[in-house]
């Protein structure tokens, strides 16, 4: 039995030929990775800042330089002052704070077209809570907040329970609201809120007002929950780009990734920051305005998607999306400036919508001509080509050792025949009484 047991562990060690041909191997491997390596080198810094300020990576800036141009040389009166852009800062604070989002459902490929409504709930909600029904201010902020989660959860329903399309279900949701909104409201204004409620929609630290501050905290916070944690790159598995809306959830799902889990978290964060900027316009205004939710919408939306073109090479992003909610703003109040109609800041919308879903559908080519042709060259340089060869000799030759080493031990071992387990049976003791 000993005998047997040392003839099997001769057979499973490695012989020396082998080892060679396993180290050849792998030292072949490795050289052409380092032929890779030298073949493809790394970018320079000019090609990374040229790439970083590229149109497609940056046209929200490009598009605010050209507007700066035109309105600085058409209102310059008006135009260039501070006060101007104070006001472009504080008014905007709110439209891009539901922008920010509005990023989470869509980067999960849910585009929700409630958030208008969902806005006009928690403003219609907190100002109805404290005027008719005298609840406090922070119980009356809670329950907006809440409302506006209660909403994102009956809109994922909609959407993982009753398999309803995004797109159909959010619509639905939103006309719902709508008419929520007109019942608690009466369709009229509600007026008589408290007046230390106003204080945080018009309170200002440093000359800007609380909701800047707000809204860059939260800009914060989901920028670390997207970027920074494993939820964040759980949403982008989900959803992927603007190209696949939709169109990665099974992969994602196949993956591990819980996308209804993902979903359900995307749209009651949308829907809570949501509640939170109707809460901030209500205290802005000191008036529950039952009209305010649907004006949000496009705005929003064509922020969020010309967002995506911006510093993530089309990927959804906060800070993209705070840029691009600040261009469009400055735009609106150039053209308000310059006393056009009322109707072109929703022809301006309008156009910035085509255009941001258009720049953020573009896709360019992998790799460029040039680039392909100076990979194909590096890659057939002489030196490449003998390292191919040097691999290819290396496994042939051991791919031959080793079929020589079975055929050996075929032919050289003899079978052991099995030889029958004895076991000894104890008799069992016998008690006398």
């Amino acid at each position: 039995m000993s005998e047997r047991v040392q003839a099997m562990s001769k057979q499973s060690e490695p012989t020396s030929e082998q080892g060679e041909g396993m180290s050849a191997t792998v030292m072949g491997e490795r050289a052409e990775e380092s032929s890779t390596a030298r073949a493809v080198p790394r970018q320079g810094l000019s090609t990374r800042v040229l790439r970083a300020v590229a149109f497609r990576n940056a046209a929200a800036l490009y598009l605010f330089a050209f507007m700066f141009v035109v309105f600085a040389l058409w209102v310059p009166d008006t135009f260039l002052t501070s006060g101007t852009f104070r006001s472009v800062l504080s008014d905007q604070a709110i439209t891009c704070l539901v922008a920010v989002g509005l990023v989470f459902p869509i980067a999960a490929g849910v585009l929700d077209l409630a958030v208008g409504a969902e806005v006009g709930l928690g403003a219609i909600l907190v100002a109805w809570l404290l005027a008719n029904q005298h609840f406090g201010i922070p119980a009356a902020i809670a329950l907006s907040l809440l409302a506006g989660a209660a909403v994102g959860v009956f809109s994922w329903l909609m959407i993982t329970r009753a398999r309803i399309p995004a797109f159909i279900a959010t619509l639905g949701v939103g006309s719902v609201l709508t008419a929520v909104i007109a019942w608690v409201s009466g369709s009229q204004q509600i007026v008589n809120l408290p007046s230390n409620f106003s204080a945080l929609g018009t309170g200002q630290l440093f000359g800007i007002t609380y909701p800047v501050y707000i809204m860059l905290i939260v800009s914060v916070l989901l920028w670390y929950i997207l970027e920074r944690t494993p939820v964040g790159r759980r949403i982008y598995a989900t959803g992927g780009n603007f190209g696949g809306i939709g169109g990665n959830a099974d992969a994602a799902a196949l993956a591990g990734v819980r996308t209804s889990r993902i979903i359900l978290f995307t749209l009651i964060t949308c829907g809570v920051v949501a509640g939170l900027a109707g809460l901030l316009e209500t205290s802005k205004l000191s008036t529950g305005d039952p009209t305010i939710g649907p004006g949000y919408l496009f705005p929003v939306v064509a922020a969020v998607f010309l967002g995506s073109t911006q510093f993530r090479g089309g990927r959804f992003n906060i800070w993209g999306t705070v840029v691009a909610a600040y261009v469009l703003a400055t735009g609106v109040k150039g053209l308000q400036l310059a006393g056009l109609p009322i109707w072109i800041p929703d022809l301006f919308n309008g156009l910035a919508l085509l255009l941001a879903v258009g720049l953020a559908a573009w896709r360019k080519a992998p790799i460029t001509r040039q680039e392909a042709i100076r990979r194909f060259l590096a890659a057939n340089t002489p030196t490449a080509r003998a390292l191919r060869a040097t691999r290819r000799a290396d496994l042939q030759a051991r791919v031959a050792r080793m079929s020589a080493t079975q055929a050996a031990d075929h032919t050289d071992t003899t079978p052991v025949p099995a030889q029958p387990l004895l076991t000894r049976v104890r008799p069992m003791p016998l008690s006398l009484s």
